[in-house]
């Protein structure tokens, strides 16, 4: 399963590696040794993190359960230089360096600078980040330097004309989000073809959202087939598409989605249409399309479970139970703010991928269950 892009790539799935299998707040080392072997039986080798991810645990956990078990050319393994961890040029280096020693390796094989868009693109410039992973390229430290992004298809135009040397493009793609005018999967796609950069999917399945389906989408599916299959085969059927991500957080997972892309087929005109009437699906329950990537809950000074808060609303939408209550009561606000609590600060609206309304989402939630 050669891939076209990147030959030392193998097959078109990636092992995205922010939801892993957790007991309790740590990793469960032997769930994701399993899922690993798994996910190489099938012919795949490509994994995604970050230092963030997990609260600091998923390059760790990489180095236990990946690369102290295999030789090094057996796996693809991406990192990232997030915002948060340098404020100057000369931070660059040493973060750089505890992330290769974090993950037990001596190179990268693609480093993203994370999350790109017009909040921090200026301070990446202003701190020659890209020209310092340049420098570590031609260093043999990186194979690859790209850039994972959330914002406008205008902006990621700008980025990619001011730095054409950047070799590939990591982007939020899915079936919901594909003509979103907050997100812009197309355009941001459409810029990427125009750049001819190869596409690295993220969050095709929306975090989630596309696999939890309401009862209504879900009684449209063809029931031999995974909600999954739907999404990650959409994403992957496009034609710049290099590899998609999917956040697998246990073994059932893993062997969903390496069973139906081991030997990969686009959706046809039915299963496309199937997803078509999903959509109109999940217009109609107006739901927030938060992906619980989390990024919001580490700054929030009232230590509000943003994504855990909307996941709740959104389930007491779908399923109108007294449950949704409950849970928001005595498991997710028990030792944390409520909705009512946000002070309107807007350090999660700067973070959000999404680009939601965050301070007036949690209002709705407040109304809903304080």
């Amino acid at each position: 399963m050669e891939n076209k892009f990147f030959p030392e790539i193998k097959g078109n799935l990636g092992f995205g590696c922010m939801r892993l299998p957790m007991g309790g707040t740590i990793v469960g080392d032997g769930e994701f040794k399993k899922m690993i072997d798994v996910f190489f039986e099938a012919g795949f080798n490509y994994f995604d993190t970050a230092h963030g991810y997990l609260m600091g645990q998923s390059e760790k956990a990489i180095r236990r359960c990946l690369t102290s078990r295999f030789p090094r050319e057996k796996y693809i393994l991406t990192d990232k230089l997030t915002e948060n961890y340098f404020k100057k040029q000369e931070d660059i280096r040493p973060f750089f360096e505890s992330q290769l020693k974090a993950c037990g390796v001596d190179y990268f094989d693609f480093y993203l600078m994370h999350a790109q868009g017009a909040t921090n693109y200026e301070k990446y410039k202003a701190c020659r980040a890209y020209e310092t992973a340049f420098e570590l390229k031609a260093e043999g430290k990186i194979r690859h330097v790209g850039i994972s992004f959330h914002d406008t298809a205008e902006y990621l135009d700008k980025i990619l004309t001011e730095y054409p040397q950047i070799e590939v493009v990591q982007i939020q793609f899915n079936y919901l989000d594909y003509d979103d005018p907050a997100v812009q999967s197309r355009r941001v796609y459409d810029v990427c073809v125009k750049h001819n950069k190869p596409v690295l999917v993220m969050e095709p399945v929306k975090g989630g959202n596309l696999v939890n389906l309401p009862k209504e989408a879900l009684a449209l599916l063809d029931p031999a087939k995974s909600p999954a299959s739907y999404a990650i085969r959409f994403a992957a059927g496009f034609e710049n598409m290099a590899v998609v991500l999917s956040g697998m957080s246990n073994l059932e997972q893993m062997q969903d989605n390496a069973g139906y892309m081991r030997d990969f087929k686009p959706l046809d005109e039915k299963e496309l249409e199937t997803i078509r009437k999903v959509n109109e699906v999940f217009a109609s329950k107006s739901l927030i399309p938060c992906t619980a990537c989390r990024y919001c809950v580490e700054g929030c000074p009232q230590k509000i479970l943003i994504p855990d808060i909307f996941a709740c609303y959104n389930q007491k939408k779908i399923h109108n139970s007294w449950n949704q209550n409950f849970y928001y009561r005595d498991v997710i606000t028990l030792n944390n703010g409520k909705a009512s609590d946000c002070i309107k600060c807007g350090k999660c609206e700067h973070i959000c991928p999404q680009h939601l309304k965050i301070r007036d989402l949690l209002k709705d939630a407040a109304k809903e269950f304080d």
